[in-house]
C-alpha cells in the first residue's frame, strides 16, 4: 500500500471546512481520504491557539511548514 501525503491546497481545503464548522468525519468524505488522516493533518497544524468555534486552531500553511521540516530531518526527497 502506498502512502499519499495531502498537498497544499488540499490544507487550505481543510482549513476553510474546519473553520466554516466540519468535523473530521465530514472533511474527509469531501477529500475522499479517511478521517484518521484529517485527524493527524489537524494536529499536524494545530496553532495551539483557539478558533471562533472555541476549537484548536488550524493553519494550512504551518501543516504545511511541518512536514517539510519532517522530510528534511529524515532525508526524504521533495517534488517541486
Amino acid at each position: 500500500m502506498a502512502y499519499k501525503y495531502l498537498d497544499l491546497t488540499a490544507r487550505r481545503t481543510i482549513e476553510a471546512l474546519y473553520l466554516a464548522d466540519n468535523d473530521a468525519t465530514q472533511i474527509a468524505e469531501v477529500l475522499g481520504v479517511h478521517r484518521s488522516t484529517i485527524y493527524r493533518e489537524l494536529q499536524r497544524g494545530a496553532t495551539g491557539e483557539t478558533d471562533h468555534n472555541l476549537r484548536p486552531g488550524y493553519s494550512a500553511e504551518l501543516a504545511e511548514r511541518r512536514l517539510r521540516a519532517s522530510f528534511k530531518r529524515r532525508g526524504k526527497k521533495l517534488d517541486g
